[in-house]
C-alpha cells in the first residue's frame, strides 16, 4: 500500500496498491466519495502509465488542480521511486 498526501484539493490522503505496474486498489480519504469510487473503478487494472495519462491536468472548479491530478501525482512519484 502506497500513501500520498495530495495538497489544493478536498481529499486529505489517497492510499493506492500496484501489483505487476497495474493499478490495483485506490483508496480517497475525505472528498466527494462517488466521484472517488467512480475513478477508483475506471483505473483498476490500468498501468501506471495509462493512468497517469487519463488523470493528469483534469482541474476541478477554478482550483488549478483535482483528486484525479493529484493521484496522476502521486503514480508519477510511485514511477520514480521504483526507477
Amino acid at each position: 500500500m502506497n500513501i500520498f498526501k495530495p495538497s489544493g484539493v478536498c481529499a486529505k490522503e489517497i492510499e493506492f496498491t500496484i501489483e505487476d505496474n497495474k493499478v490495483k486498489n485506490v483508496m480517497f480519504y475525505g472528498g466527494c466519495p462517488g466521484s472517488h469510487l467512480g475513478i477508483s473503478q475506471l483505473i483498476k487494472e490500468m498501468t501506471v502509465s495509462e493512468a497517469i495519462e487519463k488523470l493528469r491536468g483534469i482541474t476541478c472548479g477554478p482550483r488549478s488542480t483535482s483528486c484525479p491530478d493529484q493521484l496522476s501525482k502521486a503514480l508519477e512519484e510511485y514511477q520514480k521511486s521504483i526507477a
